[in-house]
């Protein structure tokens, strides 16, 4: 596995690597010892997730604060999305801005995201299959939605505005600025 670094703190592109014959191929997608080998960081996932969307979704921004916050490793193994996370640590030079990937199950790039950051993503193939771990199970009263087409981040989520799908949940998140409110109460 191959991990770059971003101007993220800890926000980590993994590059596994394949092994392709006439038959297919096989890789590793994540070992604990490799990753806190190479990276420094150490994470314990208890959680796997997995959605299948068509083209024009868009899910997010979501994550989840306080105690429950979640780090999450994440992956697209049929389709093509875009991935987008936007970080609300107030302690680290980048917070409120964006950060997107290409993830797809042709480029087989997985994408590390420490907490503290709103995570979503975009369906760009006629279907996509994502996965991802998360180091903390899902709490209900934890979780936080971030606006997706929030100004303050002009996200292009690459699906025109006729053909964008998004649950009512997602329609209805918080700005920006009423997000981090939130979030620092808990």
């Amino acid at each position: 596995m191959e991990y770059q670094h971003t101007e993220f703190k800890d926000v980590i592109i993994c590059k596994p690597k394949l092994f392709e014959d006439e038959r297919g191929y096989f890789y590793e997608s994540f070992n604990a010892v490799l990753f806190k080998n190479e990276t420094g960081l150490c994470t314990d996932f208890v959680q796997d997730n997995q959605s299948m969307s068509v083209y024009g979704v868009i899910r997010g921004l979501h994550l989840q604060g306080g105690k429950h916050a979640q780090a999450k490793l994440v992956r697209c193994v049929q389709g093509k999305v875009l991935d987008v996370i936007v970080d609300l640590r107030r302690d680290q030079p980048t917070f409120g801005k964006h950060f997107a990937i290409e993830l797809s199950a042709e480029n087989q790039l997985q994408l590390y995201i420490p907490t503290g950051f709103a995570h979503g993503f975009s369906v760009l193939s006629k279907k996509a299959i994502f996965i991802y771990k998360c180091d903390r199970y899902y709490h209900k009263e934890s979780e936080l939605g971030v606006a997706y087409n929030d100004p303050h981040f002009a996200i292009d989520w690459k699906i025109p505005k006729g053909k964008q799908l998004l649950s009512e949940k997602d329609k209805n998140n918080l700005n920006f600025e009423e997000a981090v409110k939130q979030l620092y109460k808990r």
